[in-house]
């Protein structure tokens, strides 16, 4: 070991306090970054399997009712692949051990061999056997909600006849990775699944017998997939046909594609923050050691060592430094990591979903904060290697004091001596007092962007499911039913109220954009479902004209006040043109209303409706459940209730994690900017403070004009960083707005509170350590001048 090593290991022991704050930084940033990079990867790779492996369908299409002829024409359109047709019907399940029903969404599939589209992996039983009608595989996320094992009986309503089917199988699809219904956010498992029956066993049963009623295809290479779309809508017209989607509006695929594409950006904001207030301490760091040792340098240089020798004794402190920071965030991330990708399982279901680390970025998360650091350090180090000899052996000349703006200003006398100190030294030294500031400004911002999400999810829970949600049960029918449906609604055990809707699918066009999705009636004397702008208010629905979701509205690019073509998808398929009345404000999903006569006119037909919601006693909700358990009529049934519980039960567990790892973080930035802005402030100005004991000045007071500079600092750096991290927290809203869900803009004051808290404490617990320091200063020992 040659003697600038065993320097360098010296420097790192005296510096260790400094040394510590920064390696645990550059270790948030690294963990951050192999964190949501490696569960990027996993999912990304999983995905791309999955998908490859199981066949994944790249249209999917769903129509009333078409022969099984029609198959050929369809394979017939240009740049088709591959088509499966099936069944596809929504049924009511009764499951054991559960009172309130279920819904199971019934897929045929061959008897004899599996699908060659959207294929089942099978994780326990076996495939269904040729001719048995009773036999069903069911989603392994439905039957581990509901503890079903293989032998297992459940009881639907299959067509208006009670049936048993018997569980043979449990299975995954690339279709439903994640499972949920088209108007839920979050999946519920325990009262939604899907099964998968003999295909002959469910056209029998729904007198489909050489008929279907979904499609779903796959592409030749190169193939235009709107040109496929709009041959095989127009093949399906006269068939009922509900238009055709691609893989990228398929709903289980949308949810994971935007998770895995915000891992992304996370994984690039994030390490940023922490890399870059890193490279800033490194910074103040060196300049620092460089400063204090201009002697050592100059002996060094006078005993040979080139300037390359002296600036490679620098790097090699900042590359330890870093290494040392790199290898715990690696190892803290790929932990992090592992748990994050764990945690997925709870919402995607893979036959595998294996946590993968690319050898690649271990490489990249070392290279990344070595070249943050290097960057930080350039300056301070450029600095000693230009350093002449005999410039290096006098002391630094002094600095160029000027009057302070107070005392331009001629308001010195509002401040004591030590205040006067303290606003000098910030003014001289803005650089340094502007990086502190920019600093502490991040760990507030990290830590309101964090706790914004909970504000979020209170905000949106409130709004959509307390104020636009009043009803307690959704129910949809298998078909629309006439008027009288809602009179034996009301007579069913428990229910207060029932207000009916009327949905029909339709595709919406506005100039060149087009939207695919529905119409929905409601009465215009509603309460169970309002209709809310912005502000709250709650709108009426017009006799006449339709409402839009704000998002809707958006992505047609309409005003109230256009006229918007509605082509309806069912019926007789009448193309009419309304006039958008009015915008209304909802959180999850997009909707165009109209009053409920207005649609059924459009419709030509009489009262018709699709489904209804109800207000219901709450100690009457068992026997209602019996009751619909055994009705033929009945879809599906959706409780708000459960809906809530749902969210809180899953997003408030995650954010939980996700806010602490924040708090974490960011105690360690707002520690380590404060502790080693205070550290070098001590250390330049240790002469000084040893002067000012001398004549006459307490602990006290010079802890206080050491520490008041901080202080300062981190008051301005307060509301710099409320207002950035309410600007992240747009950011994030603005991401995360899309026609699924829209993520509120909510920051609340306890929000405020409790970063403006934890920062503080991290302030007050390195201050602590400084003032320490600073009782143990050796008076003498300072005051010497350097020869």
């Amino acid at each position: 070991m040659n003697s600038l090593d065993r320097k360098l290991i010296r420097d790192l022991l005296h510096l260790r306090g400094q040394v510590i704050a920064i390696v645990l930084i550059v270790a948030c940033g690294i963990a951050s970054m192999v964190t949501m990079l490696s569960a990027y990867d996993s999912l990304n790779l999983t995905q791309a399997t999955y998908y490859d492996q199981y066949r994944f369908a790249d249209v999917f299409v769903s129509l009333k009712r078409a022969p099984e002829s029609l198959r050929d024409r369809i394979q017939a359109i240009p740049g088709v692949q591959q088509v499966q047709t099936r069944v596809v019907r929504d049924v009511i399940v009764d499951v054991p051990g559960l009172q309130e029903p279920a819904t199971g969404r019934l897929i045929s599939v061959p008897e004899q061999q599996p699908p060659v589209l959207n294929g089942l992996a099978i994780q326990e039983g076996r495939y269904i056997a040729s001719g048995r009608r009773d036999e069903v595989l069911v989603s392994e996320a439905f039957a581990d909600a509901n503890q079903l094992a293989i032998g297992d009986s459940l009881g639907a309503v299959i067509n208006g006849r009670w049936q048993a089917l018997r569980i043979v199988g449990i299975a995954l699809s690339p279709e439903y990775v994640y499972e949920i219904r088209g108007t839920d956010l979050l999946p519920d498992n325990q009262r939604f699944g899907v099964m998968w029956m003999g295909r002959a066993a469910l056209g029998i049963a729904f007198d489909m017998d050489g008929a279907f009623n979904d499609v779903t295809l796959t592409l030749t290479h190169g193939a235009s997939e709107p040109q496929v779309i709009f041959q095989l809508d127009q093949l399906l017209e006269t068939y009922g046909g509900l238009g055709a989607i691609a893989r990228h509006d398929q709903i289980s695929h949308r949810f994971l594609s935007d998770e895995i594409t915000s891992l992304q950006a996370t994984a690039v904001f994030m390490p940023t923050i922490f890399l870059g207030i890193a490279a800033f301490l490194l910074n103040l760091l060196l300049a620092r050691l460089v400063s204090t040792q201009r002697d050592q340098i100059a002996v060094l240089k006078a005993f040979g060592y080139s300037n390359g020798d002296v600036g490679l004794h620098y790097l090699k402190l900042v590359t330890l430094v870093v290494l040392a920071g790199a290898m715990l965030g690696i190892g803290l991330g790929l932990w992090m990591g592992e748990a994050t990708t764990r945690n997925y399982a709870n919402f995607y279901h893979f036959p595998l979903l294996a946590f993968r680390v690319e050898p690649s970025l271990v490489v990249i998360s070392v290279g990344v904060s070595l070249t943050a650091a290097a960057i930080g350090a350039a300056v301070a180090v450029g600095k000693a290697v230009n350093l002449p000899p005999a410039e290096a052996m006098r002391p630094e000349p002094p600095a160029d004091f000027q009057p302070t703006l107070v005392e331009r200003l001629g308001l010195q006398r509002l401040f004591s001596p030590a205040g006067r100190i303290i606003l000098r030294n910030v003014e001289r030294q803005p650089i340094k007092a502007g990086l502190t500031i920019l600093g502490l400004s991040l760990a507030v911002a990290i830590l309101v962007v964090g706790h914004s999400f909970e504000d979020a999810m209170d905000y949106l829970i409130t709004v959509q499911f307390y104020q636009i949600q009043q009803e307690d049960i959704t129910l949809s029918f298998t078909e629309p039913l006439s008027s009288r449906a809602r009179f034996d609604l009301l007579n069913l055990p428990g229910v207060i109220r029932a207000e009916p809707f009327r949905v029909v699918p339709a595709r919406l066009r506005f100039q060149q954009h087009a939207y695919l999705g529905g119409l929905t009636g409601l009465p215009t004397d509603g309460t169970l479902r309002r209709l809310m702008d912005r502000d709250f208010n709650v709108q009426t629905l017009p006799t006449q004209g339709v409402l839009l979701t704000d998002k809707l509205a958006e992505i047609l690019d309409v005003q109230p006040g256009d006229r918007l073509t509605v082509e309806v998808l069912e019926g007789a398929r009448p193309t009419r043109e309304v006039t958008v009345t009015g915008l209304v404000n909802e959180l999850v999903g997009v909707a165009a209303y109209m009053d409920i006569h207005a649609l059924n006119d459009l419709m030509h037909e009489g009262t018709t409706l699709s489904g209804a919601y109800l207000a219901v006693e709450p100690q009457r909700l068992d026997a209602i459940y019996a009751e619909l358990k055994e009705t033929p009529a009945v879809a599906s049934v959706a409780l708000r209730q459960n809906s809530v519980q749902q969210f809180e039960e899953t997003i408030a567990a995650n954010l939980k994690i996700f806010t602490t790892v924040l708090v974490i973080f960011a105690t360690i930035i707002a520690f380590g900017v404060v502790y080693n802005a205070a550290r070098i402030a001590l250390s330049e100005r240790g002469r000084e403070l040893a002067t000012l004991r001398i004549i006459g000045f307490s602990r006290a007071e010079v802890g206080f004009i050491l520490l008041g500079e901080q202080t300062l600092l981190l008051l301005v750096a307060i509301p710099i960083g409320s207002a950035l991290g309410f600007g992240l927290a747009a950011l994030m809203s603005a991401f995360y707005n899309t026609e699924l869900y829209r993520w509120p803009l909510v920051v609340t004051r306890l929000t405020y509170g409790l970063a403006f808290g934890i920062v503080a404490i991290a302030a007050v617990m390195s201050g602590w350590l400084i003032l320490r320091q600073i009782t143990q200063l050796d008076l003498v020992a300072v005051l010497k001048t350097r020869e």
